[in-house]
């Protein structure tokens, strides 16, 4: 076969995609029209309505912010978890990203802070670990939000990458409320520019993510420095072997609370898989780029080296694209996602550990450009838990 004939086949693959695509959209848009109709005519079922967060028994000062960023019910997770927390009860809660865990244990936590002594909140009160620095920095501007009203609490950010300086400076100048990455926090412990002698909450948020990126012996270390008497709180999507361990050492009758999603996808959200010959995923990508025109989209991809080559592929090519992963200086990685959120970049091509949990409004579209690696890994469990059943011989 020529190379003009090839071309053509290859054309008429992926307008034969396009054409699926269209129908599957159009399909999606019925199904969406329909349930808008059914909410206008009949209104959202009740079932869907949480608690009411001014029945919860929080400060006045507390439940002014959570109305004013217009939140009026709570959602699953923060109807389960804020009543234990409130009690000082130690929790286990198993949920989704993007389920509100960052309000669930943060207004707890302020509550808890705003009932203490005046001398005692001159100190850090509570310590929360996240994985990236972009969680740490995004669970610290949204405590920041649910404290507005609440003079007495100073949140402030350690993550690495980061002026260690400056850093130093907020912690002396009275904050007491620490969110950071754990190295960072294990950092300023051995400087002891950080003290936690009067932490009374410690929250491992994305817990399952931070064992992932090998943090366990910094986590252990962080524990082992802070009183026994305290609050520990932690978050993750799934509960593996090691997440049990932590558990079981370091928390005293934990109450595990349990989300299940109803859907694992939104019906409103269109779905595709597109087949491309080898070698040219970037032109398919390219061709969805222009043919569905997204204001705002995400690339996914499973490694650094991936990112920045289809982020510089993309840019070449005339996309304005932006790529965000783990090697990235802490200034680089700031200034990529402020472009990207505020629409310099439209474009934000990443890696998944780089951008979990991460909050980004109008995002239109989402790519996987690679395979998810957690798909990968359970499809190659799969074949070698048949291979075993098969040849009984294990590989």
């Amino acid at each position: 076969m020529d190379m003009a004939s090839e071309r053509k086949k290859e054309k008429e693959v992926f307008m034969d995609q396009e054409v699926k695509m269209q129908e599957a959209k159009e399909k999606n848009v019925t199904k969406q029209e329909t349930a808008e109709q059914m909410i206008k005519d009949h209104g959202v079922p009740d079932q869907d309505a949480g608690m009411a967060f001014q029945d919860a028994a929080i400060d006045e000062d507390i439940l002014r912010a959570v109305l004013s960023m217009g939140f009026e019910t709570m959602s699953p997770i923060q109807e389960k978890a804020i009543p234990l927390l409130l009690e000082g009860r130690d929790v286990i809660g198993k949920s989704n990203t993007g389920t509100g865990k960052t309000a669930a244990f943060s207004i707890p936590i302020l509550e808890q802070m705003g009932q203490l002594p005046q001398e005692e909140r001159r100190s850090v009160c509570a310590l929360i670990l996240c994985p990236t620095r972009e969680l740490a920095m995004q669970a610290c501007d949204e405590i920041r939000k649910f404290a507005r009203f609440q003079k007495q609490v100073k949140p402030v950010a350690v993550y690495g990458g980061a002026s260690m300086e400056r850093q130093i400076y907020q912690l002396k100048n009275g904050a007491n409320l620490v969110v950071g990455t754990p190295g960072r926090v294990l950092d300023h412990l051995r400087r002891r520019t950080l003290k936690l002698d009067n932490l009374k909450t410690i929250v491992l948020d994305e817990a399952d993510e931070m064992l992932n990126m090998g943090f366990r012996e910094d986590i252990e270390s962080v524990l082992a420095q802070i009183p026994e008497e305290r609050q520990t709180v932690l978050f993750s999507a799934t509960m593996p072997p090691a997440i049990l361990a932590i558990t079981k050492q370091y928390q005293k009758e934990p109450v595990l609370v349990q989300i299940q999603s109803a859907h694992r996808t939104v019906d409103a959200i269109a779905q595709f898989s597109v087949s491309v010959p080898m070698g040219r995923k970037t032109d398919a990508l390219q061709l969805l780029l222009l043919s569905k025109q997204p204001k705002s989209a995400m690339i996914f991809c499973n490694t650094k080296k991936m990112v920045d080559e289809l982020t510089e592929a993309l840019c070449l090519r005339g996309f304005s694209a932006a790529g965000l992963h783990g090697d990235m200086k802490q200034l680089q990685r700031t200034q990529v996602m402020n472009g990207f959120k505020s629409g310099r970049s439209t474009i934000l091509i990443a890696t998944d550990v780089a951008a979990r949990g991460i909050d980004v409004k109008g995002v239109d579209a989402v790519f996987n450009y690679d395979l998810p690696q957690d798909v990968i890994d359970k499809t190659i469990a799969k074949y070698l838990e048949a291979y075993e059943l098969l040849t009984g011989k294990k590989l």
